[in-house]
């Protein structure tokens, strides 16, 4: 082989060395399935890799036939990872209807290959398998189109993975390739285990947070990955007596959502806790870094503003995440890991929103249970949004939006 070739595959393995290094810490930390896929996509990539550039231990016809029974092997467990990946082998008839049609093809495959001479059997498993692999994309790509986005990735990993099919087929059956078709393939190959292994993760790793927040459940924060009630009260202390010089304007906005324990009573407890998950990255994805965020009891949330000395901002605040928390969810009732994508109940949160601008010369406990009440009697205002009025002396409806600006800082924050 020549030698820029070998090095092309050289990087090749070295990725799935990698990946499958990965796969076993997956594993070490319980994450079984994700460990799994990652290690049969590496290790089944590098054996046929392997394989069709004849570095068995075997020549000749007898080496055809083994790497005809190569590909339709490969080409069949990685049909089912993907089809498991997507999420379209969740009931176990279903997967097992997959696993039957599958073994069946391939079967049928090898059978018709030994009534051929072993080129043309190669040949035929070669064609096969990207032919499978051509089906395998088109699944993917309707998933795509229908708004999975993480279905793209596996689009861009099927269609990396069939460059490096066809390089590698062109090797298998014309040793005398030259480096490019070599390094076209090696490049596919790594590019394509890169994808996969983040499509894989992405997959998976709402799955594994999520199982693990409705096993912890109240005692486990999905918004600051606190582990008790305990630290958002060490946050609070934090925010109002670490600090330097007189006092100093905090903002403080509670959110409760009124529903959340009816919704406990109908569906039980994994569909509150995955209400809690859900809401929680929701914060997480509208709030500015610079907001200091903890739960607030069992049913709502609390942040928390250094240094806010306009109230439009706090307004401002509190009208994005009453937007982002208004939407319906999907919630699962499932405690098991693999019907968790299986949404069965759809609920909207009935949000009140608190806005107290403060000061660190006020107690925390009477500032917090203060943003607490207006969030609370926010639950009866059209707008969900209650802060208290210093002109009427008491808490007072804010309305949805205004014509006052979003401010400097909203405007860099998001």
């Amino acid at each position: 082989m020549d030698p820029l070739a070998a090095g092309f595959w050289g990087a090749f393995f070295g990725t799935a060395a990698l990946m499958l290094v990965v796969s076993l810490i997956a594993y070490a930390r319980s994450h079984k399935r994700v460990a799994l896929m990652a290690g049969l996509s590496a290790a089944v990539s590098a054996a046929f890799v392997v394989s069709y550039l004849g570095w068995l231990p075997i020549a000749g016809p007898a080496e055809a036939r083994v790497l005809a029974h190569v590909a339709m092997l490969s080409a069949g467990v990685l049909a089912l990872m993907l089809l498991a990946m997507l999420g379209l082998l969740r009931g176990r008839a279903l997967a097992s209807r997959a696993f039957t049609g599958m073994l069946a093809l391939a079967s049928l495959v090898i059978a018709v290959g030994w009534a051929l001479a072993p080129a043309q059997a190669l040949a035929l498993s070669s064609l096969v398998a990207f032919g499978i692999g051509l089906l395998m994309l088109v699944i993917a790509l309707r998933r795509a189109l229908r708004g999975d986005r993480l279905a793209w990735v596996t689009v861009s990993g099927v269609s990396l993975m069939l460059v490096a099919l066809g390089g590698l087929s062109t090797i298998a059956l014309d040793r005398t390739s030259g480096w490019p078709v070599h390094a076209v393939s090696a490049i596919a190959g790594m590019a394509y285990l890169a994808v996969m292994a983040s499509a894989l993760w992405g997959r998976y790793s709402y799955l594994l947070e999520l199982s693990e927040v409705m096993r912890h459940g109240p005692s486990y924060d999905p918004v600051t990955r606190m582990r008790s009630h305990s630290e958002t009260g060490q946050m609070v202390g934090d925010m109002f007596f670490r600090h330097e010089g007189g006092e100093r304007p905090i903002g403080v906005i509670a959110i409760c959502i009124a529903n959340l324990y009816a919704l406990e009573n109908l569906h039980g407890r994994a569909a509150f806790n995955h209400a809690l998950f859900i809401y929680a990255g929701r914060l997480r994805r509208c709030v500015p870094q610079v907001v200091e965020m903890g739960r607030l009891g069992d049913d709502g949330f609390l942040l928390m503003v250094r240094n806010a000395g306009e109230m439009q901002q706090l307004v401002q605040l509190a009208r994005t995440v009453r937007q982002r928390l208004a939407r319906p969810v999907a919630l699962s009732t499932s405690r098991d890991v693999a019907g968790l994508e299986r949404a069965g109940t759809a609920w909207v949160a009935e949000v009140g929103i608190g806005v107290l601008g403060t000061s660190t010369g006020v107690r925390p406990s009477q500032a917090i249970s203060t943003a607490r009440a207006m969030a609370r009697t926010a639950w009866s205002y059209g707008s969900r949004l209650a802060f208290f009025d210093q002109q009427l002396g008491r808490i007072a409806e804010l309305p949805l939006d205004d014509n006052t600006g979003h401010g400097q800082w909203l405007a860099t924050a998001y």
